[in-house]
């Protein structure tokens, strides 16, 4: 069960004191619509769409100054709310678990205030706070549904990708419901194999509660296959999903795509400002027995792990932690 603690209660109280009485009195007169809408949004491939419906409510877009406070009174007062949306949900425990950090870090952002939102966090935050979208990690956000289509697989063919991916998603159940992992800029401490299999897990919890569910799925530069050579860090990013059952299907280049692949490496920043290298986004598709089956194995090696660890301690091979 959700609760949440004293202080992120007093921190979602004080977002509210400090809106100005006009907004105050502006939230209470949009609050209503505008989670109606949210909820109406939520299931479309449109990740931003539920922060759309909010904005076309208030009339701006969230880089207005004038209406930063109005912005994270929405996101507190969503928060004051969340135990209550989230104990109608069958979430497993690892989505559970992330709830205490993401609540923490979304109060002090709140607090501090800033002289506009940004898109992306506006996007997510509202999601997250109202419950449209889990977290699977410290780094990582999951959609509770996105509809995965056949056009793109279809115009996956007709670029020239490859004939499997149509027959692959009708064998997965085609068109329906899946969940959608994202990635948080605001901390990317999971970000890394371990976090990355950790929202797996989480993606598989939910999907396994939900026998309607058809998988999970995720969409990013970063499961661009020429980034194996490039930089093959990342390659574990499309490869785990990949050996275990998923299949991709390409997206397409983009000046996004562009922009994030370059911001956090000056090798791919110099490639694709010389032409070299061109982003492409790809949709990791992961259908729902090949990831159950995969939850499965993962869940029975941890088991054997921690079963080795234990009887290494209780023989004195290694040293039990003070």
């Amino acid at each position: 069960m959700l609760v949440l603690s004293s202080e992120q209660t007093d921190a979602f109280h004080l977002t509210l004191a400090n809106l100005s009485d006009s907004d105050r009195l502006r939230l209470g007169e949009l609050m209503p619509e505008a989670t109606v809408k949210v909820v109406e949004a939520a299931p479309h491939w449109d990740f931003e769409l539920c922060a759309k419906a909010v904005d076309e409510l208030i009339g701006t877009t969230p880089d207005d100054p004038a209406t930063a406070a109005l912005r994270r009174g929405f996101i507190a007062m969503w928060c004051l709310e969340l135990p209550r949306r989230v104990a109608a949900y069958r979430l497993p425990r690892d989505v559970l678990d992330n709830y205490p950090h993401w609540l923490g870090r979304t109060a002090q952002y709140l607090s501090e205030e800033k002289p506009f939102y940004d898109r992306d966090h506006w996007a997510k935050d509202v999601r997250f706070a109202t419950a449209m979208s889990v977290p699977g990690s410290r780094t990582h956000l999951i959609d509770l549904s996105s509809p995965v289509g056949p056009r793109q697989t279809i115009e996956h063919v007709l670029g020239g990708h490859g004939y499997s991916a149509p027959f692959r998603w009708l064998a997965a159940g085609g068109w329906g419901q899946w969940v959608e992992a994202h990635t948080e800029s605001r901390d990317l401490s999971d970000f890394n194999p371990a976090g990355w299999d950790r929202t797996w897990m989480a993606a598989a919890g939910i999907v396994e509660a939900y026998s309607g569910l058809r998988g999970a799925i995720g969409s990013s530069w970063f499961y661009d296959p020429p980034l194996k050579t490039i930089s093959p860090r990342l390659a574990y990013l499309r490869e785990m999903p990949l050996k275990n059952g998923a299949f991709l299907v390409h997206q397409g280049p983009g000046e996004i795509h562009s922009e994030r692949a370059a911001a956090s490496s000056p090798t791919r920043r110099a490639m694709i400002e010389n032409g070299t290298y061109v982003p492409r986004s790809w949709l990791v598709v992961w259908p729902r027995r090949a990831l159950l089956k995969w939850a499965a194995s993962e869940r029975r090696r941890q088991s054997t792990l921690e079963q080795i660890i234990d009887q290494a301690e209780e023989t004195g091979r290694i040293a039990s932690p003070a």
